[in-house]
C-alpha cells in the first residue's frame, strides 16, 4: 500500500469513524466502536475494498494514531462530532497543555474561551510542537497555554485519548495565556 493511498483511507476512516457513520452505512457503538468486519463489507459496497491487512497498515503507520482496534473492533481515537462515550477515566492533567490555533480566531477565543465547536471535545496538546502541527493544518499557528493545573483544582475534567490528546468540555478565558 503507497503512501498516498495510505492517507486517503487514513481520511476516509476518519470521516466516517468521527463524523458520518451512516452515510458509510454503519452503526457505531455507544462507545464509537464498530466491528472490523462490518467496516470492511460497508467499504466494500461503497466502492472502496479494503482488506484487512491494509486496514492495519493504515491504523499501525497513521501519524497521529487516530484509530483504535480491539477485540476485532476498530474506532476513532478522539474527535468525534456524533455522539460518544470514550470511556476514559478522568486524567491528572500535567500544570499547562496547548492549544494550537489560527489569529483570527483570537478575538472569539478571548471572549469564549475553547469551545468544542462541533465536536465533543476541546482537543489540546501535551507539547507545544505537537500544538504548532494543529495550528499549522488552517494557517499560520498560534499556539495558547492552558493553565491545566488551575483547571483541574476549579473542577474541570480533563481525559487523555489512546494516541495522547488530552480532552476536556471547554477552557474558559481564565485558563488561557496567549504569550509565553
Amino acid at each position: 500500500m503507497d503512501a498516498q493511498r495510505t492517507v486517503k483511507v487514513s481520511k476516509y476512516l476518519s470521516k466516517h469513524l468521527r463524523h458520518q457513520p451512516e452515510r458509510l452505512g454503519i452503526a457505531l457503538d455507544a462507545h464509537g466502536w464498530v466491528p472490523i468486519d462490518e467496516l470492511l463489507r460497508a467499504m466494500a459496497r461503497n466502492n472502496v475494498p479494503l482488506t484487512r491487512a491494509e486496514l492495519d497498515h493504515v491504523v499501525a503507520t497513521n501519524d497521529k494514531q487516530r484509530f483504535a482496534v480491539e477485540g476485532g473492533r476498530i474506532r476513532a481515537s478522539q474527535g468525534h462530532t456524533v455522539p460518544v462515550d470514550l470511556g476514559l477515566p478522568p486524567s491528572d492533567p500535567p500544570a499547562y497543555l496547548y492549544h494550537g490555533t489560527v489569529g483570527h480566531a483570537l478575538d472569539a477565543i478571548r471572549r469564549e474561551g475553547l469551545r468544542p465547536m462541533n465536536r465533543t471535545h476541546v482537543h489540546l496538546s501535551a507539547d507545544r510542537e505537537t500544538a504548532t502541527r494543529v495550528g499549522a493544518r488552517r494557517g499560520r499557528p498560534v499556539v495558547l497555554s492552558v493553565d491545566a493545573a488551575a483547571m483541574h483544582r476549579a473542577g474541570h475534567t480533563f481525559c487523555v485519548s489512546a494516541n495522547g490528546v488530552w480532552l476536556t468540555a471547554a477552557v474558559p478565558p481564565a485558563f488561557l495565556r496567549f504569550r509565553g
